[in-house]
């Protein structure tokens, strides 16, 4: 079942299960489901959490270290994410190329680190020593002086007033990168989430000497606080819960910044809200190689350890007028399909997609831009490279944490992981 607002542009859904101390999230755009995320006892989420770590083994032929951070897994840690970040963007040297690992870290050392990276299948996390602490418009650099500004906030003059306000409001010795979500905001709003990220900063700084190593000496923010830190934009009309004291939460989280959504807070409580929304049976679909368009055509969708690869066929549709009208439609709709595809099972690394052939370059070059503009809607980058020599499509999407595939299945005992179940 669709939601009951598929009209709205985007649609925000929370399932709470108190018992199992889990939350549940799932974002819709125009009443297709595009992202799914959970969080169970408040402890699957790691990006971001500071830590304080020894490291165990230095390995100067992968110019890399491992070090135990508390977890199952020692955390990964490449040489240049050990040293202090850089920035210029003109400086063409990698800090790798410079620096060797051996000379900058050693056995049993403590380190203050942070997770970058979620562990993902036998790797564990990675981490850096360049702690940035997120806040709803800014992402504060407490050990570096650098002011940058979001690459998809592209008007120069929007670019050069939020760099000014940031060289204002950001203490001296500090940095600040603007998030996409300040275009347009005011001033005294970058100021406050500036200064409540300082104050957070502050209060940790006593907290770090105390830390039995290894240890946590910060934790991100729970599910329903990065919900409105980094997923409420301004295109969410309506957000649905299951409990009114999530509601309460909310309202007055997105009240506080002014955001319209306040207004439009649904509350269900007779019934299984993802169930309602279709979210569990839309997940099961998504687990199968195999995607049917609406069309009739489908798409093929498998991933190896080295690249996810992504077949386009015609399938049931024959279209009305001629092949090359029916292949183009076909293919149009599959690259928007692909993008949400990626986004819901999230999928990352090196994408090679066999649209079905295509003879004029002007075709060609139309799907690609709509493969392009549904990939430009996704919060995690993503570059589509183009077409290969054998008529393929390179595209690159960053790994973020654990896919979806990962979360909701596990390797088949029987056939050694061959399938799944």
């Amino acid at each position: 079942m669709k939601p009951a607002s598929s009209g709205c542009l985007k649609e925000i859904v929370l399932q709470t299960q108190s018992q199992a101390q889990k939350l549940r999230a799932a974002v819709f755009e125009q009443g297709d489901l595009m992202e799914v995320f959970e969080e169970e006892g408040g402890s699957s989420h790691l990006v971001g959490n500071i830590y304080q770590g020894r490291v165990e083994n230095v390995l100067p032929g992968m110019q890399a270290a491992f070090v135990d951070i508390g977890l199952d897994k020692n955390a990964f840690l490449y040489v240049g994410d050990a040293v202090p970040s850089r920035f210029e963007e003109d400086e063409k040297a990698s800090p790798a190329n410079s620096v060797r690992i051996e000379h900058i870290l050693k056995p049993r050392q403590e380190l203050l680190v942070q997770i970058i990276k979620e562990p993902v299948g036998t790797k564990g996390a990675r981490i850096s020593v360049n702690l940035t602490l997120p806040g709803r418009y800014v992402v504060l650099l407490p050990q570096v002086s650098y002011i940058g500004v979001s690459r998809k906030i592209t008007v120069t003059e929007e670019r050069e007033r939020l760099l000014d306000l940031a060289d204002q409001a950001k203490p001296e010795g500090m940095g600040v990168i603007i998030r996409t979500l300040a275009e347009g905001i005011d001033g005294e709003e970058i100021a406050e989430d500036i200064t409540k990220l300082v104050a957070m900063w502050l209060d940790l700084q006593p907290k770090i000497p105390h830390v039995s190593v290894p240890g946590i000496v910060h934790k991100d923010v729970d599910l329903i606080s990065r919900l409105v830190r980094d997923w409420i934009d301004q295109d969410v009309e309506k957000i649905t819960v299951d409990q009114d004291e999530v509601a309460i939460i909310l309202k007055k989280a997105l009240q506080h910044i002014e955001h319209p959504a306040a207004k439009h807070i649904h509350v269900v409580t007779s019934e299984d809200i993802f169930v309602r929304y279709g979210v569990d049976d839309e997940i099961r679909k998504t687990l199968r190689s195999k995607v049917w368009l609406k069309s009739g055509g489908y798409l093929v969708i498998q991933q190896t350890e080295a690249l996810i690869v992504i077949d386009v066929n015609t399938g049931k549709y024959v279209g009305q007028r001629s092949l090359e009208e029916t292949v183009v439609h076909t293919n149009l709709e599959a690259a928007r399909e692909i993008a949400r595809q990626l986004r819901l099972r999230n999928l990352g690394g090196i994408i090679i997609i066999d649209f079905i052939d295509m003879n004029a370059k002007e075709d060609q070059q139309q799907v690609i831009n709509a493969l392009e503009a549904a990939c430009a809607r996704d919060k995690t980058k993503s570059q589509v490279l183009g077409l290969t020599q054998l008529g393929l499509v390179e595209m690159t999407r960053k790994k973020v944490g654990q896919t979806l595939a990962v979360r909701y299945s596990s390797p088949c005992p029987t056939c050694d992981g061959r399938g799944r179940v």
